[in-house]
């Protein structure tokens, strides 16, 4: 797969809580240019500034930052909203009917300052009995310049940049048995919202670096087998259609995420799922490799 040219980061240092902002170019941690600040949410919020920065910046200018830990690249954004069924590899394997591409697409919330994670933090295995915790590789847009009511052919205006995340699943979760109606039968908020089920990172790719975000490969493995291996042109409705139709519901601000879905090789189909101990790498070709590791709690 294609590396990342760099990606703006999130890092702290042996010893010392503050989280800094960074550039990652490789597998070296650099400083920023001047004036990004220690919070990319911050720099977010006045990204047409930081972004023309940017753009006259590189990464061979930046001194290394020794000893760097990734974080979280956002901490926290102000919404995370996820697309459902949005693959056409994934609605089949769960047989279920595609959507039609030119439907409005179905977005859920995750809680964002309990759900994110980032690149190397352990992932919480629910302490209940009869969990079945499933992985989804996911592109993440992170938006940069507010949007509502966009049309699709300006909705990439309002992106910063792209990242990579896992959209982690409690498939036990997904229907609740003694729902007081039909209404209530799909328990999101077990499903998809339980502490650490959003894994982000390993940072934010700008988007000016990221020529076609529907021609990326999206690979997830397990342990080192390989699970999902897909390209986002398998989308059913693509980044600009998800980025307007969000749009039409709620306003988006800077630092807010859209996932975008996940490819085919879910372990639902096949009743797989993880445990802890387990090692789970998700890879998108120009955006960067997010590994994370499931621990009992």
């Amino acid at each position: 797969m294609r590396d990342p040219h760099w990606a703006l980061v999130q890092y702290r240092l042996p010893g010392d809580p503050r989280v800094r902002s960074g550039i990652l170019a490789g597998e070296t941690v650099v400083e920023p240019p001047p004036g990004i600040g220690d919070s990319l949410l911050a720099a977010l919020a006045r990204w047409d500034e930081i972004a023309a920065q940017l753009r006259q910046w590189s990464p061979a200018g930046g001194a290394p930052v020794p000893h760097a830990q990734l974080v979280a690249p956002l901490t926290y954004p102000g919404k995370i909203l996820a697309a459902g069924a949005n693959y056409y590899g994934h609605v089949a394997e769960m047989g279920i009917k595609a959507p039609d591409a030119a439907s409005e697409p179905f977005f859920f919330l995750k809680p964002p300052v309990t759900t994110v994670i980032g690149p190397a933090a352990p992932i919480p295995f629910p302490a209940y009995p009869g969990v079945q915790l499933d992985w989804e590789a996911e592109l993440g847009v992170v938006i940069g310049r507010t949007a509502k009511d966009v049309p699709p052919v300006r909705a990439r205006d309002h992106v910063a940049g792209y990242l990579v995340a896992n959209d982690l699943s409690a498939r036990d979760r997904t229907a609740r048995a003694d729902a007081a109606s039909p209404h209530f039968v799909y328990d999101w908020l077990g499903h998809k919202g339980q502490d650490g089920f959003c894994p982000i990172g390993p940072g934010i790719v700008p988007a000016w670096l990221v020529p076609d975000p529907q021609q990326l490969s999206i690979r997830l493995t397990v342990n080192g087998v390989l699970k999902q291996d897909a390209s986002t042109r398998d989308m059913i409705i693509d980044v600009d259609h998800l980025i307007a139709g969000a749009s039409r519901t709620a306003t988006l601000r800077p630092g807010d995420i859209i996932l975008t879905g996940t490819p085919a090789g879910v372990g639902a189909p096949r009743g797989e799922f993880l445990s802890p101990g387990d090692t789970v790498i998700v890879e998108i070709e120009g955006i960067g490799v997010l590994r994370n590791r499931v621990i009992s709690i």
